[in-house]
C-alpha cells in the first residue's frame, strides 16, 4: 500500500514582536509552512522549535473563543482564523500584539479595560408583573438583537476604534464599539425595562463615536456594528435631546 502524499510545504519568513510592558522589539524568525495552515499553526511551531518562552493566547483555534487576537502586518486578525495562502511565500510577515491595550508578553495584552466597560452596563432589566415563561417577543426583535449576540469578544473591533486607539485618555470616558453595541441591543430589547439613551451618551461616550466603520471592517463575525448598533443607537440619543416635538412631549408629561 502506497504512503500517503506529503503535504508541500516552504520557508517563510516572520517578525514578532517579543517583550514585555518594559521594552521588546520585533524578532526575525525563519520557519516552515505546510498547505494549509493558518498563522496560529506558524506561532506554534515556533513555540516548539524555536522560542519555546514565546507567549501567545489561544484557546479554541476555531474562531469562536476571540483569543488569539494579534495584529498581522499592521490589520488587527485572529490568528487562528488567517490562513497562510493569503500571504505570497516570499512575503515577511509581522505579528505583533494589539496596540491599544498594554502588553503583558509578547503577543499577550491586558485587556482588562474590555472588562471593566462590561461591568458598567446594566444587565437586561425585565418589566415588572412579566414572570419566567411570560415574555413575548415578535420574531423581527429576535432577529434585530440575535446578530449582536453572535459577538466572540475578541476585541479587534475595540483595538482598531480610534477614539481609543490613538487617545489613551479617552477610555475612562468611552466604551468602545464592543460595549455601545450591547447598549443598543439591550436599548432595542422591547423587553427591557431600562432607558439607556441618556446612559449611552453621558456614561459610555457614545458621542466620541464618529463612525468610521473602522470596527465593522476587522469583525470577524461580520456584524454590521456601526449600521446596526451604533447609528441606531446615535439617532435615538439625537432625537431625545434635539427633535422639538419629543423634547415638548417630554416636558408635557413632566408637568402632568
Amino acid at each position: 500500500m502506497s504512503e500517503p502524499a506529503q503535504a508541500e510545504g516552504y520557508q517563510a519568513h516572520f517578525r514578532i514582536w517579543r517583550g514585555d510592558a518594559e521594552a521588546g522589539d520585533l524578532v526575525d524568525y525563519t520557519v516552515e509552512v505546510i498547505e494549509g495552515e493558518v498563522v496560529l499553526d506558524i506561532i506554534h511551531r515556533l513555540q516548539a522549535t524555536q522560542a519555546g518562552d514565546l507567549a501567545v493566547r489561544w484557546n479554541c483555534k476555531a474562531g469562536k473563543c476571540g483569543s488569539c487576537s494579534a495584529e498581522i502586518n499592521g490589520r488587527p486578525r485572529l490568528m487562528c482564523m488567517t490562513r497562510m495562502s493569503i500571504f505570497a511565500e516570499d512575503e515577511t510577515i509581522t505579528v505583533t500584539p494589539l496596540r491599544t491595550f498594554p502588553v503583558m508578553k509578547d503577543l499577550v495584552t491586558d485587556v482588562s479595560y474590555n472588562y471593566e466597560k462590561a461591568r458598567e452596563i446594566p444587565a437586561f432589566a425585565p418589566p415588572a408583573g412579566i414572570g419566567p415563561g411570560e415574555y413575548r417577543m415578535a420574531q423581527q426583535d429576535v432577529e434585530r438583537s440575535q446578530e449582536f449576540r453572535k459577538c466572540i469578544e475578541c476585541f479587534l473591533c475595540q483595538d482598531v476604534c480610534h477614539v481609543i486607539r490613538d487617545h489613551e485618555d479617552n477610555k475612562a470616558a468611552y466604551a468602545g464599539p464592543r460595549f455601545l453595541m450591547r447598549v443598543a441591543e439591550l436599548d432595542m430589547h422591547p423587553l427591557d425595562a431600562l432607558d439607556r439613551k441618556d446612559a449611552a451618551q453621558e456614561d459610555h461616550g457614545l458621542g466620541l463615536c464618529n463612525i468610521t466603520k473602522c470596527c465593522t471592517e476587522v469583525c470577524p463575525e461580520h456584524i454590521k456594528i456601526t449600521d446596526n448598533a451604533l447609528i441606531p443607537m446615535k439617532e435615538r440619543v439625537v432625537d431625545r435631546k434635539y427633535d422639538p416635538l419629543v423634547w415638548l412631549g417630554s416636558k408635557i408629561a413632566r408637568r402632568r
